[in-house]
């Protein structure tokens, strides 16, 4: 189900209907934003079956290339993902498979997710496919960080950018799952404007008890000595759910800098509700700042947060 991304939708609804398709797309914006959904529901129909076949796996027509870790397994923490990559083998695979002829559906389609995570051999046999395109074919690549993806990988690529999707939509689909009006909020509030964040929290209730649980240690650590903090970021960078819990640090602070922007200063009794917008303003571009670099560089998880930490 597509939650939000109208014009996006319509666009490539557009594309299929009148034949009208480019070799190779880009699909940009930020993580959980909902755009392997509609790349899934795109390519479905295209191929004019019903998106559980897709999605399922197994389609003869249609390839997932995903970012492999050193143990051969998908990434499943922040910290991993930096080491993770797509590899030219998978490349290559890919390239083979879309030379051969559709089996059951009008054309070949693949989505390379986390396309950032290419290698540079990867990327420079990508180039190639791209550059000489076999057959009928459709590629998606998937990337919250199009920086990282060579310039001429972008020039080859018809890119369509993904936005948060508004508050309201996000809650009109909570509500349509049942979702009571309390948690409704509180899912809304951390989700940002990201409906993967939201599914997530309806297939597994006990994400929202650890949101709780991490805003909490949160308003302590903010309270602590540096000493104290340094310690939380040692202990913190070995943990599995580093992401997640970067995600909710600036889903609440941001949260915290709306209501105080909105009641234009007004006092109200809440926790580090003493920041200032210039204070709240500089916290969440450290937090962006330090996801950014534990998701794509190597940098020093410990290092990286211990400098956050310094800010709040």
């Amino acid at each position: 189900m597509i939650i939000g991304h109208q014009k996006q939708w319509e666009f490539l609804k557009r594309s299929a209907e009148s034949g009208k398709l480019s070799h190779a797309y880009l699909f940009s914006g930020q993580e959980k934003l909902g755009k392997k959904t509609v790349a899934l529901e795109w390519i479905s129909l295209l191929f004019g079956q019903p998106p559980t076949r897709i999605i399922g796996g197994g389609h003869p027509d249609f390839i997932l290339v995903t970012p492999i870790g050193k143990d051969s397994n998908p990434p499943t923490t922040l910290s991993s993902s930096a080491r993770a990559s797509i590899q030219i083998s998978q490349i290559r695979d890919l390239i083979w498979r879309l030379s051969l002829k559709p089996s059951i559906s009008p054309l070949k389609a693949a989505i390379v997710d986390q396309a950032h995570l290419m290698n540079e051999e990867a990327q420079n046999c990508f180039l190639k496919t791209l550059e000489e395109p076999k057959g009928n074919t459709v590629l998606i690549l998937i990337t919250e960080a199009p920086e990282f993806l060579f310039p001429t990988i972008l020039s080859r690529c018809q890119i369509i950018k993904f936005y948060p999707v508004k508050r309201e939509e996000i809650e009109n689909y909570l509500q349509s799952q049942g979702i009571s009006e309390s948690e409704l909020k509180v899912i809304s509030d951390i989700s940002l404007g990201r409906p993967g964040i939201a599914i997530d929290f309806i297939s597994n209730p006990q994400k929202l008890e650890n949101q709780k649980k991490i805003i909490k240690e949160l308003i302590e650590i903010s309270n602590s000595p540096l000493a104290g903090r340094f310690q939380y970021a040692k202990n913190l960078a070995k943990t599995l759910n580093l992401r997640e819990i970067l995600d909710t640090w600036l889903s609440y602070f941001r949260n915290i800098l709306l209501e105080k922007c909105s009641t234009l200063g007004a006092q109200k009794k809440r926790d580090v509700y003493f920041f200032s917008p210039k204070k709240l303003a500089t916290i969440l571009q450290k937090i962006q700042s330090t996801i950014f670099l534990i998701s794509t560089t190597n940098v020093n998880p410990r290092l990286a947060l211990e400098i956050l930490l310094m800010e709040l």
